[in-house]
């Protein structure tokens, strides 16, 4: 019986995928569970493995195009099996303007800079098949109509990580209505246990929010629809910089967790972001985010959050400050931390208590070991 290899959804807000590279080509064998086809989701680049073993009749969705959930990529059968009559599945497209535009055959990606841009794709000359224009063609007609412009020293195509990574945060921008508040945290006790256990800064703070959601579950939800839904599991992400882009591995149960636990796993998660080796599991299903430009000397920002979730919270540089300590002025090392949080769920004043609970934990912090 023929089975169909289909575009997974991997988080709550995931809409469509893009297809990679296919590992094998149509008539090859495969086997169940061998990696057969490359799969960008919305935080990561992964595998996904054949449901069966068989034969790969057929591949229906081609690299580099865009599929909504659960639309079929390939059909794995037996040699002599009759097959089902299929459709290639339509890429993901933005909504368009006018009924002329979506007449025009085009790309996704040139629909939506022809959007961006306020032009009329009618206008544009496709170099593509049957004229279809592609994202290049919009560009060109740009450059021709703006006149003289700068020289360009290179182009980098918008895939893969940072393709999805720039859609996820233009809609949070979009959909969320961002407010930010900045603490300063006295770093003392954190640099102490740092220096002690050579554990890292990073599981520090993820131990702190943890135990501080734990506290203020409304800053551990979700919007849907009309209903805000909090979620009884704590799953912390922390934004990892790679070569291919912003990923955002995640810590599952991270409020069950001892120190040492969220340390290991912490080093396990970040090298397998490194090695772009995460799994689908290691990246869905965050409900909070933790994100850190301190070793950059950034002193504060104001981070945009990682949707569906609620808030996330921005690192800074460890930097000395002067500060009053029992009475007396002295030089304190000190982090700004900054929480940016969906007004539609989250008001000031429980933002700004979830925030003096991470603070009064860090500042505690041999109490988190």
């Amino acid at each position: 019986m023929a089975t169909n290899v289909v575009m997974p959804k991997l988080s709550l807000t995931m809409k469509t995928g893009t297809v990679g590279k296919w590992y094998k080509k149509e008539g090859d064998s495969v086997e169940k569970g061998e990696p057969l086809v490359e799969v960008v989701s919305e935080k990561a680049t992964y595998d996904l493995e054949a449901p069966a073993s068989g034969i790969l009749r057929k591949i229906i969705a081609e690299e580099g195009v865009d599929v909504p959930v659960n639309a079929t990529l390939g059909i794995i059968g037996s040699a002599d099996e009759a097959m089902p009559k299929t459709e290639a599945p339509e890429e993901a497209t933005v909504n368009t303007s006018s009924e002329a535009e979506k007449k025009v055959p085009a790309s996704p990606a040139a629909k939506r800079l022809a959007r961006e841009h306020d032009i009329d794709l009618s206008a544009v000359k496709g170099s593509g098949p049957e004229g279809r224009i592609s994202e290049e063609d919009v560009e060109r007609f740009m450059e021709q109509a703006s006149g003289a412009t700068p020289r360009i020293k290179q182009t980098v195509q918008l895939t893969g990580f940072r393709k999805t990574s720039a859609d996820r945060l233009s809609m949070s921008f979009k959909t969320a209505p961002h407010s930010t508040i900045f603490m300063d945290v006295a770093f003392s006790s954190a640099k102490s246990l740092h220096e002690k256990t050579q554990l890292s800064y990073t599981a520090i703070l993820v131990r702190a929010v943890a135990k501080a959601l734990a506290e203020h579950p409304w800053i551990n939800s979700t919007l849907q629809g009309d209903q805000i839904r909090i979620f009884e599991d704590i799953n912390v992400g922390v934004a990892t910089a790679t070569e291919n882009g912003l990923v955002v591995p995640v810590i599952r149960n991270a409020d069950r967790r001892s120190l040492n636990e969220i340390e290991a796993v912490l080093r396990e998660l970040t090298e397998k972001a490194r090695q772009g080796r995460l799994s689908k599991e290691e990246v869905s299903y965050g409900t909070f985010t933790i994100t850190n430009l301190g070793m950059y000397g950034v002193d504060f920002f104001t981070p945009i959050i990682n949707p569906p979730e609620a808030a996330i919270l921005g690192v800074g540089r460890i930097a000395d400050k002067l500060m009053m300590v029992n009475g007396n002025v002295e030089l304190v090392p000190v982090v700004t931390l900054s929480l940016s949080y969906d007004h539609r769920i989250v008001d000031g004043a429980p933002a700004g208590k979830f925030l003096q609970s991470v603070k009064k934990k860090v500042e505690e912090a041999a109490s988190l070991e």
